[in-house]
C-alpha cells in the first residue's frame, strides 16, 4: 500500500501561490510516514476553444480525480480575484460532484491558503470562499493556532484561517520568513491530524 499523503492543490498566476505550496509540502514532510502530493489546476478560458495543453510547461502537473479521492487530508490555495477564490479554482471544485456523493473526502483534514496584492485586499474572505465547498464535501477545517508565535509577529500575511502572503501591487514581493514558517505550521498541521485520524 502506497504511502498516505496530503494534497497540496493550488492555482498561481503569478508565482505566489506555487511558493506557498511548496512550503506547506514541506511543514507535511517535516511529519513522518505521509507525503505531500503537490497538484495544480488550469486557467479557464474565456475563448471556447482555447485548450490547455493535458501537462503543464513548467510547474506542477493537474490534479486528477485520483489525486483528490484517495488523498488523506487537503491544503487549498488560490490568489484573491475581488476577495474570492480564483476562477480556476472554482471550476474545479464546481466539477467534484461525484467525490460530494461517494463522500470520499468526508472526515479528512483540510486547510486553505492564499496571496493578494495589498495586506487588506480580501485575503480572509477569500480563505473563508475556499473553505466552504471544503464543509459540503464533509471535511474537517483545520486553521492556525495562535500558538503559532508569528501570527501575533507578522506585519505581512498570516491569519488564523490559513497562511496568507502579501505579494504586492506587482505581485513581486517574496514570501517574508513569518509567512514561510506558517505555510510550513499548515502542512505539519494537516500531515498530523491526517496521520492521528488513520490509526
Amino acid at each position: 500500500m502506497s504511502e498516505p499523503y496530503i494534497l497540496v492543490l493550488y492555482y498561481s498566476l503569478h508565482g505566489s501561490v506555487s511558493d506557498m505550496a511548496q512550503h506547506i509540502a514541506r511543514g507535511v514532510e517535516s511529519a513522518n510516514g505521509i507525503q505531500a502530493r503537490i497538484r495544480t489546476v488550469p486557467k479557464v478560458s474565456a475563448v471556447s476553444e482555447a485548450t490547455e495543453p493535458e501537462v503543464p510547461v513548467e510547474g506542477a502537473v493537474y490534479c486528477s480525480e485520483e489525486d483528490l479521492i484517495h488523498c488523506s487530508g487537503l491544503a487549498l490555495g488560490s490568489p484573491t480575484r475581488f476577495g474570492n477564490m480564483a476562477a480556476p479554482m472554482k471550476y474545479f471544485l464546481d466539477g467534484t460532484a461525484a467525490q460530494w456523493l461517494s463522500g470520499s473526502l468526508v472526515d479528512k483534514p483540510a486547510g486553505v491558503f492564499t496571496s493578494t496584492a495589498s495586506l487588506h485586499g480580501g485575503q480572509e474572505t477569500t480563505l473563508i470562499s475556499m473553505l466552504l465547498p471544503l464543509l459540503h464535501h464533509g471535511m474537517m477545517f483545520c486553521g492556525l493556532p495562535y500558538t503559532e508565535k508569528e501570527l501575533n509577529e507578522t506585519t505581512s500575511g498570516g491569519t488564523p484561517y490559513g497562511p496568507t502572503h502579501l505579494a504586492g501591487a506587482a505581485s513581486d514581493l517574496p514570501l517574508s520568513e513569518h509567512e514561510k514558517i506558517l505555510c510550513q505550521a499548515l502542512g505539519k498541521r494537516l500531515a498530523t491530524i491526517a496521520l492521528k485520524l488513520s490509526t
